[in-house]
């Protein structure tokens, strides 16, 4: 077997653990920012390849529970697809393997949780480049919500409790400020600035007045763009990272889509000016969102997603900035001030999305209009 000298030889005595095939070769796979990937390919090109994963148990604390979500989104989504063949079914749902003793996940002598799925063939993009990969983003997430959603939402577990609840993210952030554990906050009181000056505005966004109403759905919540994978035509064939599905509102998952796909730079970009909208993206990804979400939206939803763009954006850079104050320890850094370069670049974002909020409010009305007369 090939291996990357930078990978650790306990790899070797991981993946005995699992049900797999002969092992040809591990290498680093991705770029998240919370587990660590290696891509497992095998020796006879008609078996799978793998993707290892050791998830980060210091963020998500219940293994089990995340790993048991994972399986029965999975066996729903399989069985919703059940009218296509199953080497066709492969390509769009992840496939779990399970270990040696049958269970879904193995915990190693260090207290390292691992897993594994089939390795799916296809492409994944930081940034968009066409209308069309725009347009195949916004219909998978909307199948995905609208394939569970009469999987019983009582099933699946909070992994992460008050993930998008932003006064708890706001309560945390003023803590962090007032203790200043990193020595960090002279450095940035106009981000600081920037966030509480539009704190009592995004404390009430998504209000009691939609909370009564909205209805809890089975979402994705992290819906950046490189979680949908495509086809060798920008198609989309699966959606991945599935670690964050847990009941929330649909405007989550749109907010978070959009926050990524608008966005003509990276996320973390350090030359701001880089950063403004491709609203002709926005457009196409609104256009093949409701194609698929239509079936099952209600009107305040459908009201209400725009208004999680600006929500999650804002939650980002409370998120980026709490993170950088703390010393780091939530998302994975490249270099110093890292956490403080992606806070940054999302505070531009958001300006540019507080200018251009009618055009946004007004190709959304025109989209959602259509779909109402196509869902007739």
């Amino acid at each position: 077997m090939r291996q990357d000298c930078s990978i650790p030889d306990y790899l070797n005595e991981i993946l005995s653990n699992f049900c797999v095939e002969d092992v040809k070769n591990i290498e680093r796979y991705g770029s998240g920012h919370i587990n660590e990937t290696f891509y497992v390919s095998t020796l006879n090109d008609d078996d799978p390849d793998y993707l290892l994963q050791r998830i980060n148990h210091h963020i998500f604390k219940d293994i089990p529970s995340l790993m048991e979500n994972i399986r029965l989104v999975t066996d729903h989504l399989r069985k919703k697809l059940g009218n296509i063949p199953d080497s066709q079914i492969d390509k769009e749902v992840l496939m779990l393997v399970t270990t040696k003793d049958q269970q879904f996940y193995y915990c190693d002598q260090a207290g390292n949780y691992w897993r594994m799925y089939h390795f799916v063939p296809a492409h994944s993009y930081d940034i968009l480049q066409t209308e069309l990969q725009a347009y195949e983003g916004g219909r998978a997430f909307g199948k995905f919500q609208a394939l569970l959603v009469d999987l019983d939402i009582s099933l699946i577990s909070e992994t992460i409790p008050n993930f998008h609840n932003i006064s708890i993210r706001l309560e945390r952030f003023n803590q962090v400020v007032h203790h200043d554990v990193a020595n960090r906050v002279m450095e940035v009181s106009a981000e600081i600035s920037f966030i509480k000056e539009r704190m009592e505005e995004m404390n009430g966004t998504l209000s009691q007045d939609y909370v009564d109403v909205l209805p809890l759905r089975i979402i994705h919540n992290d819906t950046k763009f490189n979680n949908v994978l495509l086809d060798d035509n920008d198609h989309f064939q699966c959606v991945i990272d599935l670690d964050t599905v847990m009941p929330g509102y649909v405007a989550y998952d749109f907010g978070d889509a959009i926050r990524t796909i608008i966005n003509t730079a990276a996320e973390d970009e350090k030359e701001l000016a880089k950063i403004n909208l491709n609203l002709p993206l926005f457009e196409a990804y609104v256009k093949g969102y409701f194609e698929e979400a239509k079936i099952f939206l209600t009107e305040i939803e459908s009201s209400s997603l725009l208004t999680g763009v600006f929500l999650i954006t804002y939650e980002q850079v409370v998120r980026f900035l709490t993170d950088y104050l703390e010393g780091d320890s939530y998302y994975k850094i490249h270099f110093p001030k890292h956490n403080l370069q992606r806070a940054r670049a999302q505070i531009k974002l958001l300006k540019e999305l507080e200018c251009s909020r009618e055009t946004l409010e007004k190709i959304m009305e025109n989209t959602i209009n259509r779909a109402a007369i196509l869902k007739k």
